[in-house]
């Protein structure tokens, strides 16, 4: 089985980022053969400064590494180290529906946050399908959002082989539907774009003030707690406390006595302990950020040739 995902490099990951898609990738990575890249082809929708592109890239890196990824059993590298996957993009973009990159909602809503609406931008799902394709992938995790993109992904596949022959599998999305949707501090989803993340790595104390500032409503202490399951700091427990530390808090709330402010200190003790261990290794990296540049280098070298095995089939199906 060939796994693949990406994330982007387009600031400080947060928990969102781990939930949604690191730790599904971490656990996968010894279930299968494992690429996972930083796509920072589809970072410049949105990054125009060159250094601080060049930053999140290693600061992605680093934290993937921190956080348990083993590149001695996944491919780590950056999407722009395969430059194979921008021919391919092209090469699938001449059998893809205009129609059906407008039925994608990740345009409507970037754009309706602010975002320039460029091409680049309209054509991301076309690049995505790159990614996954070029690598010839079986399993994508992702957030339940992003699912969309990846049955664009099957729709232009299908395309794309009827036209041509067959070049391509058809991945399917792989989504934890317990975390398919991590809240932020605001309840939306958590997202930079919504300013509402809880980072996984930072100060101590900036990141408990975060935590403190979640978003409840105003029960008083001693009343029963009730529509807990749309309390976005009861949703962030249930994801960082073991069973029985989360049953016990929930059990308190629902008893009445036990408000939000202690709700709020679980979730930030757990919080902390649930990536002590990642705070150690990244400590360890930092030391050494050779390795950082290692780990790319040899996840590129490692990808390139697969990616050029596809795109010489599908050169070779379109006539080139």
């Amino acid at each position: 089985m060939r796994i693949l995902s990406g994330i982007q490099p387009s600031g400080t990951l947060h928990i969102g980022n781990y939930f949604g898609m690191m730790r599904p990738s971490i656990e996968l990575q010894q279930k299968g053969e494992a690429f996972y890249f930083i796509a920072d082809y589809h970072a410049l929708t949105s990054i125009h400064d060159a250094k601080l592109l060049r930053e999140y890239s290693r600061d992605v890196a680093l934290d993937f590494l921190a956080c348990g990824l083993d590149p001695a059993r996944a491919i780590l590298f950056r999407q722009s180290d395969v430059p194979e996957v921008t021919e391919l993009a092209w090469l699938l973009s001449v059998v893809t529906p205009m129609s059906l990159l407008e039925k994608c909602h990740s345009y409507k809503d970037k754009t309706a946050k602010g975002i320039a609406p460029t091409h680049g931008l309209f054509a991301y799902p076309v690049l995505m399908a790159a990614d996954i394709l070029i690598y010839q992938s079986d399993v994508v995790p992702v957030g339940r959002d992003q699912k969309q993109h990846v049955e664009v992904t099957r729709d232009i596949a299908v395309k794309f082989n009827a036209q041509f022959g067959e070049v391509f599998k058809l991945p399917e999305p792989q989504i934890r539907e317990a975390v398919a949707l991590v809240p932020g501090s605001d309840g939306q989803k958590m997202s930079k774009s919504y300013n509402n993340t809880i980072e996984i790595f930072g100060d101590e104390k900036a990141l408990r003030k975060k935590v403190m500032g979640i978003q409840t409503d105003s029960q008083p202490l001693e009343v029963p707690k009730t529509d807990l399951e749309k309390n976005p700091a009861w949703l962030l427990l249930k994801l960082l406390a073991s069973e029985p530390a989360f049953a016990e808090m929930d059990r308190k709330l629902r008893a009445g006595g036990t408000g939000y402010g202690d709700l709020k200190k679980a979730v930030f003790e757990n919080y902390w302990a649930y990536f002590a261990e990642a705070r150690k290794r990244r400590e360890g990296f930092l030391k050494d950020p050779s390795v950082i540049d290692r780990v790319l280098k040899e996840g590129a070298e490692k990808a390139r040739p697969v990616a050029r095995a596809t795109l010489d089939r599908a050169r070779k199906a379109v006539g080139l």
